[in-house]
């Protein structure tokens, strides 16, 4: 673990950590009567996050870019919530192209093998590799939960390795450690009228809670760990350590 000022993910991070882990999107590109046009397709990425997509012009959204590059994906959490307005997603918005030269064609076509292997259709007729150059991104972690990012800090960001495997500790921490989590709400979150606390979710930078208050009220509070996260096998450690500091800062 080494120690990073940053005490919760940004919204490019959030973003690269939805699509690593993603394989689908919900294309959007611009028809010919300048209406917009949504399908369902499968994408790569290359080591910068640009989305790699094998489309056809035997289909709409095919024909649409070969006339007007224009386009966005929409990826949902690869775990959707109960809720769906919980559910986290971004939309990456850029222009498509093809490869520039025969490398980054080689090195798109490895990419899209590799996050679909078996693929069979890549050299069949009318079909082709495109790649997205995102301008824009918009992450939605949730109800209120929302951020934006350029196209720069997403080619940047690198995915969070703890949160898409977190949802067992997470379990854990509120099945058998619910007087740890209040203990961390009341004294790390400057809750101290604080009855109960729930994690929400956790990441490589810390932990969101929801926390009830004496008074009825809610809260929702972030908690950052005492230093990064680099694999979820150290979520453990961290979450003991804040019950460490809790406990002294009540002492």
């Amino acid at each position: 673990m080494s120690s990073v000022p940053q005490t919760a993910p940004t919204a490019a991070e959030q973003a690269r950590t939805l699509t690593e882990h993603g394989r689908v999107a919900t294309l959007a590109t611009v028809g010919g009567d300048g209406a917009p046009w949504a399908s369902y397709l499968a994408y790569a990425l290359l080591a910068d996050g640009s989305p790699v997509l094998c489309v056809s012009t035997m289909a709409e959204h095919g024909r649409n870019l070969v006339d007007d590059q224009r386009a966005s994906l929409c990826v949902l959490d690869q775990t959707p919530a109960a809720d769906p307005v919980e559910t986290a997603r971004v939309t990456l918005a850029g222009v498509a192209r093809r490869a520039r030269d025969a490398d980054e064609e080689a090195a798109a076509r490895a990419a899209f093998l590799a996050a679909h292997p078996g693929t069979d259709f890549l050299d069949f007729h009318g079909f082709s590799i495109w790649i997205v150059d995102v301008e824009r991104v918009r992450w939605v972690g949730g109800f209120a939960r929302m951020d934006s990012a350029d196209g720069a800090s997403y080619a940047t960001a690198t995915a969070d390795p703890v949160s898409p495997h977190a949802a067992g500790a997470v379990a854990h921490l509120n099945e058998d450690h619910a007087d740890a989590l209040l203990l961390i709400a009341r004294a790390l979150a400057d809750l101290p009228d604080a009855l109960s606390a729930e994690c929400l979710r956790c990441d490589r930078y810390g932990m969101d809670l929801a926390v009830t208050r004496a008074d009825g009220s809610r809260e929702w509070p972030r908690v950052g760990w005492p230093q990064r996260l680099d694999e979820p096998a150290q979520l453990r450690a961290a979450s003991v350590e804040l019950v460490k500091q809790a406990r002294a800062a009540l002492a």
